[in-house]
């Protein structure tokens, strides 16, 4: 066989194998959407929340080790446990209270709850969270997930999750981060306590180390004006969101 004819084959082969890889995935987290554990209140967030084409935006392949952050009462967990139970690895970490009953739930039995307790607080005049330095505990981290997290969070709080993360992560592995937008500089109001100013989360994340790779769309809303608090009637739901894409050197 000539070297051009094995090289196109060796080519042809490589694309296969990835895209076997994307498709193991997408069919597992079509399957999970689907799922009778999830309640019709989450399932009608999908429209916006858009999770199949958030994950793959991310890279989330069925056999990483993933990590999610304050996963909350677990609108994600639900869709990752399943799609990584098979070949990967899932685990929660941080506020789990809520998402750590999951894992009594049908397709959510191989979801880890990573015993991490940095002691989630608001401190006296403080309007955010902070917490204490953490280790995960964890090494080789494909993917570290926090969403909707960073605006709930002091900058003490801020640097602790980035760094915590970075230690977590493989060389090449990715922080993803997603959450409300607000206005570059514009400074802290009644309004807008719930969003975060996507250039600041950029400089922070990479003061930790990380490289900023790439940003979506996915989640821009151009009827969103960034005015009002998210939660207000004519924004929640429907809420312009910031969507980054970060890798460990």
């Amino acid at each position: 066989m000539n070297k051009l004819l094995l090289a196109g084959v060796l080519a042809i082969s490589s694309f296969s194998a990835i895209a076997a890889d994307e498709s193991a995935m997408e069919v597992k987290l079509k399957k999970a959407m689907k799922s009778e554990i999830r309640t019709e209140k989450e399932v009608a967030r999908d429209r916006n929340r858009l999770p199949l084409q958030t994950l793959k935006f991310f890279g989330l392949k069925d056999d990483m080790k993933v990590v999610e952050l304050l996963p909350g009462g677990g609108w994600y967990s639900k869709l990752l446990a399943p799609v990584l139970a098979e070949n990967g690895d899932f685990s929660v970490a941080v506020g789990t209270r809520r998402a750590a009953g999951l894992v009594e739930q049908p397709s959510m039995e191989k979801m880890r709850v990573l015993e991490v307790d940095p002691k989630i607080r608001r401190e006296k005049g403080d309007r955010f969270l902070t917490m204490n330095k953490f280790d995960l505990g964890e090494k080789d981290v494909d993917i570290v997930f926090t969403f909707r997290n960073y605006h709930n969070l002091n900058e003490n709080g801020r640097k602790r999750m980035n760094d915590a993360s970075f230690k977590a992560l493989k060389s090449g592995g990715i922080y993803a981060v997603v959450d409300h937008t607000r206005r570059h500089m514009e400074k802290l109001n009644n309004e807008n306590g719930r969003r975060f100013d996507p250039v600041l989360a950029i400089k922070e994340i990479q003061a930790a180390g990380f490289e900023f790779v790439d940003y979506s769309s996915l989640h821009y809303r151009a009827d969103d004006e960034l005015r009002y608090e998210v939660g207000r009637k004519s924004v929640t739901g429907n809420s312009d969101r910031f969507t980054l894409k970060f890798r460990k050197p």
